[in-house]
């Protein structure tokens, strides 16, 4: 196994880990941004804007997931 190979299955599982706990802060924003907006009487419009930043790592992370699989395949296939 080269090197490369090492820090692709050293790096899946933290980034899966990553993804798991980010989508629960995720998750808890929309919760706590839609309970401000419903009950908040007067309409902050930034307070619409705090689940963007768990939302913009989890498509980080997710696509990373996603193409990791190919990356592999195709490494396989080199050799």
């Amino acid at each position: 196994m080269s090197s490369d190979n090492t820090a692709a299955a050293t790096r899946g599982p933290r980034v899966r880990t990553f993804h798991r706990w980010t989508s629960i802060v995720f998750t808890t924003t929309t919760v706590i941004t839609a309970l401000t907006l419903a009950f908040g009487g007067q309409s902050l419009a930034w307070v619409s804007y705090v689940p963007l930043l768990p939302l913009a790592a989890l498509l980080a992370t997710g696509l990373f997931m996603f193409f990791q699989h190919y990356a592999a395949k195709s490494r396989r296939a080199k050799g």
